[in-house]
């Protein structure tokens, strides 16, 4: 399959370019680290007993820093959102950009394990040499007490207790553990806040020193206590110069621990950012609406004060142990504006969840209203920036259209009512042919006529929509299983008869 350049740099341009400088300023913190340790005057000495394990050990700390600053702002939900749907940002491709916030923290997580043992290798070999290179002519640079000990220090006993938190919370978060237990990924990433406070005090205790009076004792000076004889070749000439006699011995003094001044901005920012959720989660949210759909699907419909939809909104729906009833009587009338979710009932939490709402001891008790049909505010529709919609669902069973047939019908009826037909194009597929009829009452006549047996050709539909829309630029936003996401995100990077450019979009959950 032929790759269209102009598609591809729409899909994949801006999100290389980031991945592209995130490499390039981890490349270049490594390797200016590495050569600071490696020729710096100050860590002469430093660099003599221990080698290439302490260029390594600091090279692969300061990109750790780096990491564990980023790997926190993708995470500011809120502000992301809030940046998104500002009119400053108004660039499609930045937008998409930060919907891939979960994917830079994904990377920055990756990086963050991998050059942690790098960092604990490195510091391996620094302990070994520490003790196998004790020096009796610069004793304040020696760890150990005397040629062969091996001491372990509090960097030691913090640096241990990081790595046993980061393997729990890389461990918990594969896809495996989050699918099949969510509570054990949720619960052991946030262990971060203890990880966060131990990182800030990891480097406390000076083990690393480097040297302070470099101008009165040059690195590799001749010593008072050193006779010229102890020279060979150049270095005799060199001692014989009274210039290249040190004026005093070699002062060293321990690090500054500088972690905090890559972390705290952006751990002060998310701490402000989880305050913030939590005074928006003390408004009270009510729930005017439970309804049981076919196929084990839940709708709530719910009402909170000051409520406004943004693109990229997540709700945290914590599980509680009682729910307040609300009665009927007291429900909110069908013109104050409602939001709703969807819950399919396929897990521990949600079979919890659902219990809950619905208990089975009360079902006839009409505690929370339940309803087939459901009215909508009759608000108006403004601000479209949309030309055409198509929608295409595809499912195993015709019971699975039911919790979204009286919306798609509403939708439908509403546009034909404001004469705007064919803004909204939508096609249902069916892979399993039991019961087709059943669908055929009057108030589900709009989705019918647009019922197809079969799974999508998804090529040729991308061509029929692509010569609809010839010279322009169609947004494909996925929401399904795997196979059908790198099926359609092949296809929109690849290239046509037509000259649209169809820009890939997928909706993640796990």
């Amino acid at each position: 399959m032929v790759v269209s350049v102009r598609s591809w740099l729409a899909n994949e341009g801006g999100k290389h370019l980031v991945l592209m400088l995130w490499l390039g300023a981890n490349t270049w913190l490594f390797l200016n680290t590495f050569l600071l340790y490696s020729t710096g005057q100050q860590y002469h000495y430093l660099y003599k007993m221990l080698g290439l394990g302490l260029c390594i050990s600091r090279a692969s700390a300061s990109v750790l820093n780096l990491n564990c600053s980023l790997v926190l702002l993708p995470m500011c939900r809120s502000l992301l959102t809030f940046v998104r749907g500002t009119h400053t940002v108004s660039s499609r491709k930045t937008r998409r950009l930060l919907d891939k916030s979960k994917t830079f923290h994904v990377a920055c997580g990756i990086a963050i394990c991998i050059f942690s043992v790098v960092h604990v290798s490195a510091h391996l070999a620094n302990v070994v040499n520490f003790s196998a290179s004790y020096s009796d002519d610069f004793p304040a640079l020696n760890l150990a007490r005397y040629r062969g000990e091996v001491r372990l220090f509090f960097p030691g006993v913090t640096g241990v207790l990081l790595v046993l938190i980061l393997f729990l919370m890389f461990t918990s978060s594969s896809y495996c553990v989050r699918v099949s237990n969510y509570e054990i990924f949720w619960y052991t990433h946030n262990l971060f806040i203890v990880f966060y406070i131990i990182l800030m005090v990891h480097m406390v205790g000076g083990v690393l020193k480097y040297q302070t009076n470099i101008e009165a004792h040059p690195p590799g000076c001749l010593r008072a206590n050193q006779s010229v004889t102890e020279q060979h070749g150049e270095e005799l000439e060199q001692a014989e110069d009274e210039e290249r006699r040190c004026r005093e011995g070699a002062h060293f003094q321990s690090h500054y621990p500088q972690t905090w001044f890559w972390v705290s901005g952006p751990l002060c920012l998310y701490c402000a950012e989880r305050l913030y959720r939590y005074i928006r989660s003390c408004d009270p949210v009510t729930i005017v609406t439970v309804i049981q759909h076919p196929c084990d699907v839940i709708e709530l419909r719910m009402l909170k004060k000051n409520f406004k939809a943004r693109p990229g909104q997540v709700f945290d729906i914590p599980l509680c142990d009682s729910l307040s009833a609300l009665d009927s009587s007291q429900c909110p009338t069908e013109n104050k504006e409602t939001f709703g979710i969807h819950l399919r009932v396929v897990g521990d939490w949600t079979k919890r969840f659902t219990l809950l709402l619905l208990p089975e001891s009360r079902i006839n008790m009409e505690i929370l209203p339940m309803v087939r049909e459901r009215k909508y505010p009759n608000d108006g529709w403004t601000g479209f920036r949309l030309q055409r919609l198509y929608f295409v669902w595809v499912c195993r069973e015709l019971q699975s259209f039911y919790w979204f047939a009286e919306l798609l019908c509403a939708v439908h009826h509403k546009l034909w009512q404001e004469n705007r037909p064919d803004y909204f194009n939508y096609r249902l597929y069916v892979s399993q042919t039991d019961d087709l009829q059943s669908m055929s009452e009057e108030k589900y006549r709009p989705l019918t006529s647009r019922l197809l047996v079969g799974r999508p050709r998804w090529k040729l539909l991308l061509e029929e929509i692509g010569k609809t829309n010839n010279h322009k630029r169609v947004g494909v936003f996925c929401c399904g299983p795997k196979g059908i996401s790198r099926t359609l995100h092949r296809l929109c990077n690849s290239a046509r008869s037509s000259d649209a450019t169809f820009v890939f979009n997928k909706e993640s959950f796990s």
